[in-house]
């Protein structure tokens, strides 16, 4: 009717909506909260301590880490697990996609291999960190007497190990990465529809064409967050690394040994540091991400 006013009644909420919300709300105060309360006592002042209430507000635990921390060169273990986390994020991504391809037809002994990678998701990290270690130190045993039957004795004085960053402890790591890869992978090509691929053929594009005309864009997000998924499993790792790694220690090893020493808010700060880093991988990937589906967007309607 003219002139009445139709009031929209909003619906009443379920009899376990506030239940549920209370319990949500506590799960994320739970999951973030220590976040929340490291970065906070991280901006402490100079007398500030380990708990609250907080003592002032500066930059002066961050100041002291980039100075060092004792004996330990954060700097130098900071910039190992970068180039750690970008080398497995990189031969996760290939390896995955290249198996994804290959599994879209039936392989023999696929099921064998496929069964084999994901088996070390349910193996405790630390066995397979000592597995790989023991392998890597038979190497050494086997190289080292190889040298010595050869008689190369100057370069069996000069040889350390075959344990390292990129060698047994990326080894580790993609043990680690490989698995949540290669579900993605195998995951997005279930759902992909194989006649945007014949349509290329038939239009005259060769398989590289195909692949990388019609297949990449239609699956970059997808290898966006598998290259996230394997920086941020790489960077936070700790007991596939431990004992796999050698001589040197990655950021999170130095991280866990500063617990028992450093009695200060620096190691708040050293914690603020790092997860800084994994939350500004986890937003250029978001970034990335939609810049991509808006460019494909744009593609479909051009």
């Amino acid at each position: 009717m003219p002139g009445l006013k139709h009031h929209h009644l909003r619906e009443p909420r379920p009899a376990g909506f506030w239940p549920l919300l209370i319990v949500f709300a506590l799960f994320v105060l739970f999951l973030y909260g220590p976040m929340l309360t490291i970065f906070v006592l991280s901006f402490q002042g100079p007398e500030g301590g380990l708990t609250f209430p907080l003592r002032g507000v500066s930059l002066h635990w961050f100041r002291q880490l980039a100075e060092g921390l004792g004996t330990v060169d954060i700097g130098s273990a900071f910039r190992r697990s970068l180039m750690l986390g970008a080398v497995v994020m990189l031969l996760t991504v290939a390896l995955s996609v290249l198996a994804g391809l290959a599994y879209r037809k039936r392989l023999r002994g696929g099921d064998a291999l496929f069964f084999v990678t994901v088996a070390s998701l349910i193996m405790p990290s630390i066995v397979v960190s000592l597995g790989i270690g023991l392998q890597f130190r038979l190497l050494d045993t086997g190289i080292k007497d190889a040298l010595g039957a050869l008689g190369a004795e100057g370069t069996l004085e000069n040889y350390g190990t075959a344990l390292g960053l990129l060698t047994s402890a990326l080894g580790a790591h993609l043990t680690w990465t490989l698995p949540f890869g290669l579900l993605i992978m195998f995951a997005v090509f279930n759902r992909f529809n194989p006649a945007y691929e014949e349509a290329a053929r038939d239009l005259g594009a060769t398989p590289w064409q195909a692949f990388c005309h019609v297949v990449l864009p239609l699956i970059g997000p997808s290898i966006v967050g598998i290259g996230m998924f394997g920086f941020t499993l790489s960077w936070d790792e700790i007991a596939r690394t431990s004992q796999a790694i050698g001589d040197v220690n990655t950021l999170p090893l130095e991280l866990q040994g500063l617990t028992s020493t450093v009695t200060t808010p620096a190691i708040y700060a050293l914690g603020s540091v790092t997860t800084i880093v994994s939350l500004l991988v986890m937003g250029c990937t978001l970034a990335a991400v939609a810049w991509l589906r808006r460019r494909s967007s744009a593609r479909r309607t051009s």
